[in-house]
C-alpha cells in the first residue's frame, strides 16, 4: 500500500500503546477505521458473527478483528495493521477448512470474501480471485467448453483448493488444480506485493504449499482444458456387509482400479454396512472400463449408471451440502495399493460399521498426477501415491460430538499404526503428530526457506503453519 497514506493511519496510535502487551490492544482506534480498501469488524458488530463462522459447525473461533479486504491494497493495509498490533493471522477465502485453520482466537482473520472475480484474458487463460467459489467458476468456464480440474463442493473457493494441490473427478485426465496454475499475486508477512510466474520459487510453493503459510494470494492465473462434453457415472452397492465380505470387496476394488484409463474417477465408500463404488467416466467406454464394470457388477447387490450428461449438469450431482454441518472430515492416509492397509483394514471396517454417521473413502489418484513435469514443477509432495483416503463423521447435535470423535480417533491411530505416514494438506487433522512430514514430505524444508524470505516474522501463523 501507499507508505504515507500507512503512515497517516497509524499516527493515531500512540507510542506508549504500541509497547503494551497484546492483551491490552484495542482495536477501537482511527488505525482501524473502515475505507474504501477494507472493512474492519470486531465483536459485537453485526456482520461480525457471520464472518467469523465456517463450513464446520464444530469449531468456534473468535477473532479479535476481521478485515474484509475490498482489493489487493487493503489485504497489505490489513497486514501491516496485523503487525502494527501483533496479531497473528488467519486468511480465510471461503471457510471450508476442516480444521478452522482459516479463523482464530484473537487475531486478524483477512476475509477475501470479495475478491472472487473472473477475468478472462484470452480463450486459454483466466485470472481468479481466491474466493470465486467452484460452482461459480464452472459456470463461467463450461459453457465455453473449457475447465480447471477442481473439486466438487459448490461452495468450496478455488484459492485454499489450488494451494493445498486440487484433486478431484477431472484430476486423472488433466492433473491437480495447481498443475493448471500458471502465476499469482501474493501479499507477504511485510505487505508487499510480489507476483509468482513460471519457474519462479513462489509458484512452486503455492502449488501445494502455501495454505496461509506465508502470505495472502490475492489472484490466480490458470492455464484452461478443453472441457470434456460428456460424463457418465455408474455406482454399485453392496447391503448388510459383514466384515470379510466388505474387505474382499474393497480389496477386488484396488485391483480392478488398476485398469481404469485417466479419463475414470472411483471411490469406494463404507459407511455403516453398506459398501458404495462410484465411477466416472468422461470419454468412451473402454474395453478395460467394462471389464471393471463387469467385475464391479458381480459382487454387489445392485449397479444403476445415468446415461452421457452434458459436463456443467453432471458435475451438479456432486455439488454435495452448501450450509455448516457438524462433523470432522480429514484425510486417512495416501496410500499405493491394498497392502498399505491390510494389517488394519478388518479393525477400520469394525469401528466403521459400529459408528453411526461415520464414513471411510477411498479415491483414486494416479494417471496425470503423476506427470513428471508436474511433480519437478510444484510442492504437493505426494505424486507416488495412487489412493487418498479420507475419514469423515457427522452428527446433529452437539451432545454427540464426544462419541463420535473418540470413534474418529480410533480408526485414525489403527491406520496411523498400520504405518501410513502421507496426508494431504487439504484435509487436516490437528491430531497428527508428525503433520509437517505428513503434508509436505521431501518438500518441508524448502517451505522452511519460504517463510523466512516472505514471513519472517511469522505473522501467518495457526495450529499447523510451518
Amino acid at each position: 500500500m501507499n507508505r504515507k497514506k500507512f503512515l497517516q493511519l497509524s499516527i493515531w496510535t500512540p507510542l506508549a500503546l504500541i509497547m503494551q502487551p497484546l492483551k491490552s490492544w484495542s482495536i477501537d482506534t482511527p488505525a482501524f477505521a473502515s475505507n474504501e480498501n477494507v472493512l474492519y469488524y470486531k465483536k459485537g458488530d453485526a456482520a461480525y458473527e457471520l464472518l467469523r463462522n465456517g463450513f464446520n459447525k464444530r469449531i468456534n473461533k473468535y477473532p479479535r478483528v476481521i478485515a474484509k479486504c475490498l482489493n489487493e491494497k487493503g489485504v497489505a493495509e490489513a497486514i501491516l495493521l496485523a503487525k502494527q498490533n501483533r496479531l497473528s493471522i488467519a486468511v480465510k477465502s471461503s471457510g471450508h477448512c476442516m480444521e478452522g485453520f482459516s479463523c482464530n482466537n484473537d487475531g486478524m482473520v483477512i476475509n477475501l470474501s470479495e475478491l472472487n472475480t473472473i477475468e478472462w484474458l484470452n480463450e486459454e487463460t483466466v485470472r481468479v480471485g481466491p474466493a470465486c467459489t467452484l460452482s461459480m467458476l464452472y459456470a463461467a468456464l463450461l459453457p465455453k467448453h473449457k475447465i480447471i480440474p477442481g473439486g466438487s463442493c459448490a461452495g468450496v473457493a478455488i484459492g485454499g483448493l489450488t494451494l493445498g494441490g486440487g484433486y478431484g473427478l477431472l484430476s486423472r485426465k488433466f492433473g491437480l488444480t495447481c498443475d493448471s496454475l500458471k502465476s499469482v499475486n501474493m501479499v507477504d508477512g511485510k505487505g508487499q506485493l510480489h507476483t509468482g510466474s513460471a519457474n519462479s520459487n513462489l509458484l512452486w510453493a503455492c502449488k501445494g504449499g502455501n495454505n496461509g503459510n506465508f502470505g495472502v494470494v490475492t489472484a490466480l492465473t490458470f492455464t484452461l482444458h478443453q472441457a470434456p462434453p460428456t460424463m457418465q457415472s455408474f455406482k454399485f452397492r453392496a447391503y448388510k456387509l459383514d466384515t470379510a465380505r466388505a474387505r474382499n470387496i474393497l480389496k477386488n476394488w484396488f485391483e480392478w482400479t488398476k485398469l481404469l484409463p485417466p479419463q475414470c474417477f472411483s471411490a469406494f465408500v463404507l459407511n455403516r454396512n453398506t459398501a458404495y463404488v462410484l465411477l466416472t467416466n468422461t470419454g468412451e467406454l473402454t474395453p478395460s472400463t467394462k471389464k471393471f464394470i463387469d467385475a464391479m457388477k458381480s459382487i454387489s447387490d445392485k449397479s444403476t449408471n445415468t446415461t452421457k450428461m452434458p459436463l456443467q449438469a453432471a458435475l451438479k450431482n456432486y455439488y454435495g451440502r452448501q450450509y455448516p454441518l457438524y462433523f470432522k472430515n480429514a484425510s486417512a492416509g495416501l496410500y499405493k495399493g491394498f497392502s498399505d492397509i491390510e494389517g488394519c483394514i478388518d479393525e477400520v471396517i469394525q469401528q466403521v460399521h459400529a459408528t453411526n454417521g461415520m464414513i471411510f473413502q477411498i479415491n483414486t489418484l494416479g494417471g496425470n498426477i503423476q506427470n513428471p513435469a508436474f511433480e519437478s514443477n510444484a510442492a504437493f509432495a505426494h505424486r507416488s501415491y495412487t489412493y487418498f483416503s479420507e475419514l469423515q463423521t457427522y452428527w446433529d447435535q452437539p451432545a454427540q460430538q464426544k462419541k463420535c470423535m473418540d470413534s474418529f480417533q480410533k480408526v485414525q491411530a489403527l491406520i496411523a499404526g498400520n504405518g501410513v505416514t502421507a496426508q494431504y494438506r487439504n484435509y487436516p487433522d490437528v491430531l497428527f503428530s508428525n503433520w509437517a512430514n505428513a503434508y509436505y514430505g521431501k518438500n518441508y524444508n524448502r517451505l522452511v526457506d519460504m517463510k523466512k524470505l516472505y514471513d519472517p516474522e511469522n505473522v501467518f501463523k495457526f495450529e499447523q503453519s510451518i
